[in-house]
């Protein structure tokens, strides 16, 4: 009959032999991770998983008689994998301080300790010194068992001195995982050299693997979230490099010809255009949201430009008494030159684009309302029903006429909501043109 002990010694093999598999896989297949932490997780988890499995067969042949050959190896191959991974973190140690563990003494010290070890365990397969299975199947310690533990205890000790005297170079969640692994697992060493419990070094090893599998999910979650960062950057960054050519050959056209015809309004376009060149090009060194005011004189800038070039064919309204408020950059400006793009047809009447900005309960609100004739793609994200072909020419139930997103409003939302938990909704205006609101929470205010 099995007793309580038993239970309990199966119960957290099973769960170490679950947690172990569980690591090997997402180290497998876990994509952006270096090869040698890939490996070295992959390892690290196999020796684990074999310990187990060595544990799993003492477990079942120690009290046959006949089996003490099976029970020798078994037990030879538990004190050698329970020790193997220790100077295995004392590479995972320097190599993530920055430190090339191949010719550092703290990694040569782990691997003379560990060496003393493996030849003293070799000893002991011969001696009765340390350990000895009996040829009816019991298992004794010797009056030297304390000193075959000892370079294992010694290489525990080192490497929590090197984690201590290098926790100015680890990141905090490192240091606290890697004192996470070593803290248990050198107080149940410790404990089972002078009292023989076999299941304490199993549930030291438990800890361990449990802070290994989080460094990893740490590892993973965090690049992940940095690459989606670097690529919402990066394509807003594209955005702003691919203005639209026509528009710059354009401003530059009306620039010439006013130069002839009216110096001062060709210089103040010139000023104007040179703000909104200026402002794209923050844009792109930017990585934090800026106040609502320069995104506002930025539009400003685009629209002055473009009213000189279509002239009476657009005009534009400002409503804008609350600006005390953060918004990613390039929110408000491509929103306004997606509907002057959209909006625009010379066969109807002049677009009309107005701004607004009001505080609501949800937030701080930027309306933008056009008169145009609909934008393409702007159901992305705002659902079927609201941009159904009844409502006009423009919407499509998939988003745009091609079924395909438009880039920048997926753009627009993506950085909205990493970069402040914010939101943009579109929906058709009434008579006909589109209103596009911007949401951004209120922690965002200004000082």
């Amino acid at each position: 009959m099995i007793n309580w002990l038993e239970m309990i010694s199966f119960t957290l093999g099973g769960i170490m032999l679950a947690l172990t598999a569980l690591g090997i896989g997402i180290a497998a297949i876990m994509p952006g991770t270096e090869r040698w932490n890939r490996r070295f997780f992959m390892i690290l988890f196999a020796t684990i998983m074999l310990l187990i499995v060595s544990a799993f067969v003492d477990a079942v042949v120690w009290d046959n008689p006949g089996m003490a050959m099976i029970e020798k190896t078994a037990t030879y191959f538990e004190y050698l994998l329970i020790a193997l991974p220790m100077p295995m973190f004392t590479a995972y140690l320097l190599r993530t301080c920055g430190e090339r563990w191949q010719g550092s003494g703290l990694f040569r010290a782990a691997i003379v300790l560990w060496v003393i070890y493996f030849l003293l365990l070799g000893v002991t397969q011969c001696t009765t010194f340390m350990y000895y299975i009996t040829p009816d199947n019991q298992f004794f310690r010797g009056p030297y068992h304390s000193l075959l533990m000892l370079p294992p205890t010694l290489l525990m000790l080192l490497n929590l001195a090197g984690v201590v005297r290098r926790r100015d170079r680890l990141p905090a969640k490192y240091y606290a995982a890697f004192l996470v692994h070593l803290l248990p697992l050198l107080f149940t060493w410790i404990v089972h050299t002078f009292i023989f419990i076999p299941i304490l070094p199993f549930f030291g090893e438990i800890l361990s693997t449990l802070s290994m599998f989080a460094i990893i999910l740490y590892d993973q979650i965090d690049r992940y979230m940095r690459q989606q960062r670097e690529i919402a950057h990066q394509r807003a960054s594209i955005m702003v490099l691919e203005m639209r050519p026509h528009f710059i050959y354009n401003a530059m056209m009306s620039i010439y010809y006013l130069c002839a015809k009216d110096p001062q309004k060709a210089q103040q376009v010139t000023m104007d255009f040179t703000t909104y060149l200026r402002k794209n090009f923050t844009a792109i060194a930017s990585e934090d949201t800026v106040p609502f005011s320069d995104e506002l004189e930025h539009t400003r800038a685009y629209l002055a430009v473009e009213q000189v070039q279509f002239e009476d064919g657009l005009s534009v309204e400002y409503d804008t008494p609350h600006t005390n408020f953060r918004v990613p950059p390039l929110t408000l400006q491509p929103i306004v030159e997606n509907a002057v793009k959209h909006g625009m047809d010379p066969e109807h009447a002049p677009l009309r684009i107005t701004i607004r900005t009001r505080e609501a309960n949800a937030g701080n609100e930027i309306i933008v309302e056009d008169n145009g004739q609909g934008w393409p793609g702007a159901g992305a994200g705002a659902g079927r029903a609201a941009f159904a072909p009844a409502n006009g020419p423009g919407f499509a139930p998939d988003g745009n006429k091609s079924g395909e997103p438009h880039i920048a409003l997926a753009n627009i939302r993506q950085r909205l909501s990493m970069m402040c938990d914010g939101k943009l909704t579109i929906r058709p205006r009434e008579g006909g043109g589109t209103v596009a609101t911007v949401t951004i929470p209120k922690i965002l205010e200004e000082d």
